[in-house]
């Protein structure tokens, strides 16, 4: 299960990269691929209640669907355009660095250890190998570097409202609405501007791959190993797949990998380590009661 986790959230960025070589617009991508997992997500959270919770709550749910979803979906998909999938899937991974300074800075709850310090400054140094040298300095490609820098921001911010205003809602119906509401807040766009042609055979079914397996499969993947394995565990999923989309990127799409990519991946994978857990991989966590997982950096 981890490892199918890890194969689709991984595989996200080259579904993106397929639909957008064939000039799919990219709030289209948003839509189609947050409908088709509310139609899977949906039916599995009622059937097992977790909607309950959410009566009365459009507000939260809209809101968390915007810094989570709607928004950072969006941003990855329109850097992604000047951004090799691999570079894409790469710089997600520093998400757990902005949830680690936000909950420093916003919420005071935890002290900013040497370790998590080091990971964050370590972290930084990746973003800035990928971009000034990866990339080759290029203006568009740092601009969609950029934009999907911003999108962790989003995952981050996502989740610090998520633990102020949902945290008593069960995961699985907090994820299936906010995947409703997003295809909700995009139709419009795409109402207004719709695509200029029906996709091609492989663009489709990147889309439909890209929804049902990398959006909502893979979150019910993702609360099913929460369930049996615990949230400490099934979250190192966002450090593993990052290194499926590299896999992706290169053997697939024939995208380069050199030094640049490899020392940036082991930079940012290796500071958004430290910096959210605050020890190294070798050092267990001592264990937290009452600990809740909530989708934020791995989602893709």
């Amino acid at each position: 299960m981890f490892a199918s986790l890890a194969a689709f959230w991984g595989a996200s960025y080259l579904f993106i990269k397929v639909a957008l070589e064939d000039g799919t617009p990219p709030v289209a991508i948003v839509f189609a691929r947050t409908a088709l997992a509310a139609i899977v997500l949906l039916p599995v959270a009622t059937r097992l209640g977790a909607l309950r919770g959410l009566g009365g709550r459009f507000g939260a749910v809209s809101v968390l669907a915007l810094l989570q979803v709607a928004a950072p979906f969006a941003l990855i998909t329109l850097g992604e355009r000047d951004l090799p999938s691999a570079l894409t899937g790469i710089l997600v991974a520093t998400a757990p660095i902005f949830t680690f300074l936000l909950a420093f800075v916003l919420q005071g709850e935890q002290r900013a250890g040497r370790l998590s310090l080091a990971g964050v400054a370590i972290g930084i140094v990746g973003v800035a190998v990928l971009l000034g040298v990866d990339s080759g300095g290029r203006g568009a490609a740092l601009l969609g570097g950029l934009l999907v820098v911003l999108a962790s921001v989003g995952y981050a911010l996502g989740s610090w409202y998520l633990k102020r205003n949902l945290s008593d809602a069960q995961p699985v119906g907090v994820v299936a609405a906010t995947m409703a509401a997003s295809a909700l807040m995009t139709a419009p766009v795409v109402a207004i501007d719709p695509p200029s042609h029906l996709p091609a055979l492989d663009a489709a079914a990147s889309l439909l791959a890209l929804g049902v397996l990398g959006t909502g499969v893979a979150f019910v993947l993702f609360y099913s190993l929460i369930a049996s394995e615990g949230p400490a565990r099934a979250s190192l999923v966002a450090y593993v797949a990052p290194g499926f989309s590299v896999v992706y990127g290169v053997t697939l799409l024939g995208e380069s990998f050199g030094p640049a990519t490899a020392a940036g991946l082991l930079l940012i994978v290796g500071g958004s380590w430290l910096a959210a857990e605050g020890r190294p991989p070798w050092r267990r966590r001592r264990p937290r009661e009452g600990t809740q997982a909530a989708p934020d950096a791995a989602v893709a």
